[in-house]
């Protein structure tokens, strides 16, 4: 939040006026940095919080259908009709399962170019309604952008600098702005609208920077553990303490589906298993699968004809999928040939264990890869990832909010919040108005920055004629730089430049005198 400019020679020369000087280039530096970075957060996270809302408008013909009391078809059936309408050697990465009345059903698959799309069926008749590329529909891209500007792993580090930075700009900004002498709270909390020009423009961006800190702060704190460098390192320190997320939560499931030995192998038994209105013979089920699918005989089946494999996880998701990431997955007519069970059995198991809809369920991408329930609801607290054998339905590991450590759970409520989806339209609005305040706080300070500018020169505030002691600070700019290193980096980098600029401004100013 900037401070009137002045002079090194209206200053006085005392320590107060050396911190407060201090501060100010430092608050300087870190928000012309972020300026531009912190616009495009704020506009990419705005957009982003209002994807519930902004996806079913945009792709209303895919996504939205005319709710009916018919029954939905089969999802195995559904996901064959999805992967007969895309190029051979399409491969299933993951089925969005969601059972609102009113929505399509949506089934990622991986084409053989790499790239991954979106086929939506309407659930009652079965027609395909048309695709999406899950890389570059509207809310991929703009996620790309708040992530790494679509530069990739720069990008990454590019922004994880701007949020870093930010934490310097907020904490400087509230320092400077801080009531102090006659001043008081009113005055710094008050817009004062009679001002014009550039002075209200000053006060503006003070007063509402004050007002948005603590939103501004929870932003990049919540942010932060999903960097690409710093985050990663982060999480990674976290679980071997202890403290992170359970092995299978986030990334490759740490179980295995037990692989019967051959179909042949197996006995044929004189009663068929029953799935829907069609049947599977049980020479095709494992024995293990059969005494684990008794009771569940509601269930529908595999359709005879499938185009499908499985693959990886969902957009949202791509950790989830169990065994070893490959290039290729199982087509279902391979998972049918060796007694994989249907999708519709596992989703009915998915719903005994509790979780209903809104979910991913992954495809395992080999013979003894799992199936996998991913299930991020806005309250983290009911949170689930289930791991269940591909065979026998059998869950083999069940992960909740409450197997999380104590540094996970908190980056599940932040996420959360983050998002805008913790407590519902309400969390959306507020997130939106944090985001634009800090987007006019960025654009009021660089319409500041400009006018003020001297020409040809960088505008930064005058260094005091004198040495201030400022331990605190320092103590807090060296821890702020150990904990997150790439910052540390570009600090000293900045300390480094500031100084030799100073010197070849002295000096010059120097010979000029002379």
């Amino acid at each position: 939040m900037e401070i009137p400019f002045t002079s090194t020679r209206e200053a006085r020369p005392n320590q107060a006026a050396g911190r407060y000087r201090t501060l100010w280039r430092w608050h300087f530096y870190a928000g012309l940095f972020v300026m531009p970075w912190l616009m495009v957060l704020a506009v990419t996270g705005t957009i982003y919080v209002f994807q519930p809302q902004i996806e079913p408008w945009l792709y209303h013909d895919r996504m939205v259908v005319a709710a009916s009391e018919m029954p939905r078809l089969p999802q195995q059936t559904l996901m064959e009709r999805a992967a007969a309408s895309l190029p051979r050697g399409a491969t299933i990465s993951s089925v969005e399962v969601n059972r609102d009345p009113a929505r399509s059903a949506e089934f990622i698959f991986r084409l053989p170019s790499g790239e991954r799309e979106s086929v939506y069926v309407n659930p009652y008749s079965g027609a395909v309604l048309g695709t999406l590329s899950v890389e570059h529909r509207l809310m991929k891209q703009v996620r790309q952008l708040h992530r790494a500007m679509m530069l990739g792993k720069p990008g990454e580090l590019l922004m994880e600098l701007a949020g870093c930075w930010t934490l310097v700009m907020l904490v400087t900004g509230i320092a400077l702005w801080w009531p102090r002498g006659n001043a008081t709270w009113v005055s710094a909390l008050v817009p004062r609208l009679s001002l014009r020009g550039r002075p209200l423009l000053r006060n503006l961006h003070g007063v509402a920077g004050l007002w948005l800190a603590a939103g501004g702060l929870a932003f990049v704190l919540t942010g932060l553990p999903w960097s690409g460098s710093w985050g990663k390192q982060f999480k990674a320190i976290a679980t071997r303490a202890g403290m992170g997320y359970p092995a299978g939560a986030w990334g490759e499931a740490p179980v295995r589906s037990r692989v019967p030995l051959t179909m042949d192998d197996l006995p044929i038994a004189q009663t068929p298993w029953a799935v829907g209105d069609t049947t599977v013979p049980n020479s095709k089920m494992p024995p293990h699968a059969m005494q684990d699918m008794a009771g569940m005989m509601n269930m529908p089946a595999m359709s005879g004809t499938q185009k499908a494999a499985a693959s990886r996880s969902s957009d949202e998701h791509a950790g989830h999928g169990g065994g070893p990431k490959g290039p290729k997955g199982l087509t279902i007519a391979q998972l049918n040939a060796q007694g994989a069970l249907p999708v519709d059995a596992v989703i009915e198991i998915a719903a005994r264990e509790g979780v209903r809809s809104d979910y991913s369920l992954v495809v395992p991408s080999r013979p003894d890869g799992v199936y996998t329930v991913s299930y991020f609801p806005a309250d983290p607290r009911d949170e689930r990832t289930l791991h269940i054998d591909q065979y026998s339905g059998k869950v083999l590991r069940d992960i909740d909010y409450d197997a999380y450590g104590s540094v996970a759970q908190a980056i599940s409520y932040g996420t959360s919040l983050h998002m805008g989806r913790y407590f519902g339209a309400v969390n959306q609005w507020l997130c939106a108005l944090i985001s634009m305040g800090l987007f006019a706080m960025a654009a009021t300070g660089a319409a500041m920055w400009w006018i003020r500018r001297p020409s040809r020169s960088l505008g930064a505030p005058a260094r005091m004629p004198m040495r201030v002691p400022m331990r605190g600070w320092i103590v807090s700019l060296v821890a702020l730089g150990v904990v997150f290193p790439l910052m540390g980096a570009t600090m000293l980098a900045v300390w480094a430049l500031d100084r030799m600029w100073v010197r070849w401004a002295t000096k010059s100013l120097r010979q000029a005198t002379q």
